[in-house]
């Protein structure tokens, strides 16, 4: 995929320092939500949070946060998709009924592209070992993961809000490697009247995807700006369902300790069981003033995937 040529380097150079054996140290304990656990954060949406979170619908009005993907869209390398639509058994004038005639679809492709949920099962320590202390020696096949997985989890229904981090630093798009911080992530909040709850879905609005998707989609998946390793944590502490954000990774690129790359998705999905949601489209959230919503996810069910592409629903 020569499109994604300038990026080769870049991706490869985090995941070598990602997973060198001088990133983290690993002292494995069990999720406080048992050993056998493989759900995480998702055990805190409950009926009674559901119906709290449905009673922020004031408006009726709907949002996608997916965006638009083909095979020109930019991503984390290697990754890409292909979609090639046929006419099965309708050659030289063929028909399979009297009465019509239909398309089928055939993709190939990465899951982990686009707007997409990363799973439990997405990445863990040097070690090998991921969240719940499960090693991938013992349930990360070739033909799927055996625990972990992405059908495993439930839909995610809770309340949503979105922190316009861009605003905060008056600008319609932060920069590629410039960062926010916990006292940034604060002052947003108290802003827009939206504090960070148990349960609920973050994201974070920068402006990137809005600004460089379509103009300059080399820079956009070369680095981008986002957390920093502390506001993961923050977000962990604050016991939430999911985080995410209008970029590919989430994860400020390139991160500020060359050794720590991605280490906020360490910190979310390995170590707290909180789930990351990516390249969602926020802008019209943002536009609206639209900053707490309902937040609807439901990702397709492929037995033993790591990630999904998804296009959940904010409902104002």
């Amino acid at each position: 995929m020569n499109r994604q040529h300038g990026t080769r380097v870049v991706g490869s150079a985090l995941l070598a320092a990602a997973f060198s054996g001088a990133a983290w140290s690993d002292e494995c304990q069990h999720s406080h939500w048992g050993a056998d656990d493989e759900i995480g954060s998702a055990n805190l949406i409950t009926a009674e949070s559901v119906l709290a979170a449905s009673k922020l619908i004031k408006t009726g009005k709907t949002y996608s946060l997916g965006i638009v993907i083909d095979s020109t869209t930019p991503a984390f390398a290697p990754r890409g998709l292909m979609l090639q639509v046929v006419q099965p058994n309708q050659q030289e004038g063929n028909r399979p009924f009297p009465n019509a005639t239909y398309n089928d679809d055939v993709f190939q492709g990465w899951f982990g592209i686009g707007p997409q949920i990363d799973g439990l099962g997405h990445l863990g320590g040097p070690d090998g070992t991921y969240y719940n202390c499960n090693h991938a020696s013992d349930f990360a096949g070739i033909t799927g993961l055996t625990k972990l997985g992405i059908e495993k989890v439930p839909p995610i229904v809770a309340r949503g809000i979105v922190l316009d981090m861009a605003g905060h630093f008056g600008v319609e798009s932060m920069e590629a490697g410039q960062y926010f911080t916990v006292e940034d992530v604060e002052a947003v909040q108290e802003k827009q009247g939206t504090p960070v709850r148990e349960g609920d879905v973050v994201l974070f609005h920068t402006g990137w995807t809005d600004a460089k998707l379509v103009a300059e989609p080399e820079v956009w998946v070369a680095a981008e700006p986002g957390q920093t390793e502390e506001v993961a944590q923050y977000m962990a502490d604050k016991n939430v369902v999911a985080v995410g954000a209008d970029t590919w990774g989430l994860d400020v690129v390139p991160p500020p300790d060359p050794a720590r790359p991605f280490q906020g998705h360490v910190i979310l999905l390995k170590e707290n069981g909180i789930y990351i949601l990516e390249t969602m489209n926020t802008g019209p959230l943002v536009r609206d003033g639209a900053f707490e919503f309902l937040f609807v996810l439901g990702q397709a069910k492929v037995r033993g995937a790591v990630q999904m592409i998804i296009n959940p629903i904010a409902i104002r």
